[in-house]
């Protein structure tokens, strides 16, 4: 149950590790579909929504809106990023600038055994793609994909690119959940082109790995953009 609202910390004092903890919840309830795109609440019910204070909640709300999260409406009540076209658009621009530095990156300095592991697991994935259609599949297939290009990013040590990433990457998993989830139509050219870019680190070709990633990010906007 939601603490009382009317038990509200004064502002700029909550600790860090609730605040934390306050963002990652409004992020499990988003990506869960317990919060909508689109959908409009009040502060009360994003309060029992994410069992917070309402102090808490009230300084959660800057960084949600700053990352383009959500809209606070004077009001009319907070309203859940909608995904639309410049959305879409705009996310994928961000994320293309962001993986393809990563990329080459991984050209540069990533032993062969990080990158080749990977490559066992797309291959490993795509021979079982073959008998395997089970929602559990298809979730295991996209944890994949995920870390793929997790491990990438991470693999830089920037952590100003990594917390840039992350953000971006919430829009980025909202867009999939709407209308690019994995399937046995759409694993197969994703997991190809991920093969694409992993030949390409191991040939340590920085034009042909950015040339991969690139396509790679185009070929899911215009999915994403295409529905």
């Amino acid at each position: 149950m939601a603490r009382s609202s009317s038990i509200a910390e004064p502002l700029g004092t909550a600790p860090a590790s609730v605040k934390k903890a306050a963002y990652e919840r409004f992020q499990q309830e988003l990506l869960a579909g317990r919060l909508r795109p689109g959908q409009v609440v009040s502060q009360r019910e994003l309060v029992q929504t994410l069992d917070l204070s309402i102090g808490a909640l009230r300084e959660l709300l800057p960084r949600l809106e700053a990352e383009g999260l959500l809209n606070v409406m004077p009001q009319r009540g907070i309203q859940i990023t909608t995904i639309d076209l410049p959305m879409i658009r705009d996310a994928y621009q961000m994320r293309m600038a962001f993986e393809r530095e990563a990329t080459l990156y991984a050209v540069d300095r990533m032993p062969d055994e990080m990158i080749e592991e990977q490559k066992r697991l797309h291959l490993e994935i795509l021979e079982r793609l073959k008998v395997e259609r089970s929602t559990a599949f298809f979730e295991e297939s996209q944890d994949v994909d995920s870390r793929f290009h997790e491990m990438l990013i991470g693999f830089t040590e920037n952590e100003l690119l990594v917390q840039a990433y992350d953000v971006n990457s919430i829009r980025v998993r909202l867009i999939k959940l709407d209308r690019i989830t994995l399937s046995a139509t759409t694993l197969p050219a994703a997991f190809g082109d991920h093969l694409a870019i992993i030949e390409a680190i191991l040939e340590r070709d920085r034009n042909k790995a950015a040339a991969a990633m690139e396509a790679h990010i185009r070929n899911a906007r215009e999915r994403a953009l295409a529905l």
